[in-house]
């Protein structure tokens, strides 16, 4: 049995015991809203959703652009130069480490109400991932095979081509495919912290209002991006990537390039 064959009826149900829930208690609809009515509402604000929509999704697309490349050459810098990695590990947990919700007002007020702020937020939120995806992706080569190569004469720059980046492509679109999902959030956040457009801006409009229909209307259209975008990658990692399988990330030990 299929995943979605298991996943759309466990949904349907879900919906169904919500549906129920808010028809037998009687409670009011800015407090938890029936699926029905998110339904109507959805129906109804589609020119809005889709316009804020295509703003967030916008801003998503360009982080994730930014967050790719600037991660891709830094994690390759990392991997050739262990005492760069070792120097710059610190200053990439910290940026984990600190909330995005404290950023978010210091980018606001830096770059201004605009989509540069909620695009630079978005791609804060995936640039880690992404890089440490592809750092142990690189660092997970064949050790037989980087020998082989080593002992051919293969210099550097001809091993990073043909072995390593073949071999970290799995890790990477992996990373890749968990980025762009928290890229949602990351544009979100901004859009809250300071925007004039966007779903982030159309769930506080929709909160101030107390339209808690419109804010889940926009909640499940965010989410519908989160689940395409998963969907997205994961179906160009089977197309790319189905002609050498998908190693095992645990079989092989960490290693690094060979002198």
């Amino acid at each position: 049995m299929s995943r979605s064959t298991v996943a759309i009826p466990v949904f349907i149900l879900f919906l169904a015991i919500w549906e129920g829930f808010c028809r037998t208690t009687g409670i009011p609809a800015f407090l938890l809203p029936a699926p029905s009515r998110i339904a109507v509402t959805m129906a109804a604000s589609g020119p809005l959703l889709l316009r804020h929509g295509f703003v967030t999704l916008w801003e998503i697309a360009l982080g994730v652009t930014g967050a790719v490349a600037v991660a891709v050459p830094l994690a390759l810098a990392m991997f050739a130069l262990p005492g760069f990695e070792r120097s710059l590990t610190p200053f990439l947990v910290t940026s984990q480490a600190v909330p995005v919700f404290a950023l978010a007002p210091i980018l606001v007020f830096w770059l201004g109400y605009g989509m540069a702020s909620k695009v630079l937020v978005a791609g804060l939120v995936i640039f880690f991932p992404i890089t440490v995806a592809l750092l142990d992706g690189l660092k997970s080569c064949d050790p037989d095979l980087d020998d082989l190569f080593v002992l051919m004469g293969a210099p550097f720059a001809v091993r990073l081509r043909l072995l390593y980046l073949p071999q970290a492509m799995p890790w990477f679109l992996s990373g890749l495919r968990v980025g762009v999902t928290v890229s949602t959030i990351g544009a979100v956040i901004g859009e809250w912290v300071g925007a004039q457009e966007g779903l982030g801006y159309l769930m506080l409009q929709g909160n101030a209002r107390l339209r808690t229909d419109l804010v889940f209307a926009a909640i499940t259209v965010l989410s519908g991006m989160g689940l395409a975008l998963w969907f997205g990658i994961g179906a160009l990692e089977n197309k790319f990537l189905a002609w050498r399988g998908i190693p095992s990330r645990n079989a092989l030990p960490a290693r690094r390039p060979s002198p």
